[in-house]
């Protein structure tokens, strides 16, 4: 009889989404590296707005279907904590919670003054990749509304 390996001496290998795409040759094709740029408007306006499209459309549709799911674990949540606490089986202290909610509130004030340099590089980052691929950043703006309209 072959012996059995136990499952808790497999080993996997941990790897990183971002990297993982970088390496991937369709990714670099359709929109570049850091290095080379982007190289999706080696592309013609048709396929560009049809690759736009298709992306925007899919992440459109999970979109909406992800935000109706947490939208209604929210809700249900607050729910069943007004049923618990109606019914007696949880005491909610309002004030406190009303306290820390303005605390966390003046907290977001303060820091909304003036956005760190990783968000001020990201935004950077964003604006230069649509620059370059408008059309292709067009699709994708359409077919994520047609896929939160479906």
């Amino acid at each position: 009889m072959p012996e059995q390996k136990d499952k808790s001496e497999e080993t996997f290998d941990v790897m990183e989404l971002a990297e993982y795409a970088k390496k991937q040759k369709w990714w670099n094709r359709v929109f570049g590296n850091k290095d080379s740029g982007p190289v999706a408007d080696k592309y013609s306006v048709t396929k560009q707005l049809v690759i736009g499209g298709v992306t925007g459309w899919c992440a459109g549709y999970l979109f909406q279907k992800v935000g109706k799911l947490a939208a209604s674990a929210v809700g249900g949540g607050f729910f069943l904590l007004q049923i618990a606490n109606h019914t007696g089986y949880i005491t909610v202290d309002w004030k406190r919670v009303e306290r820390d909610v303005n605390k966390a509130k003046q907290q977001l004030k303060l820091n909304t003054q003036k956005p760190t340099k990783e968000v001020r590089t990201k935004v950077e980052e964003v604006q230069t990749f649509v620059k370059k691929n408008l059309v292709l950043t067009g699709g994708f703006a359409g077919g994520f509304l047609i896929g939160m309209a479906s």
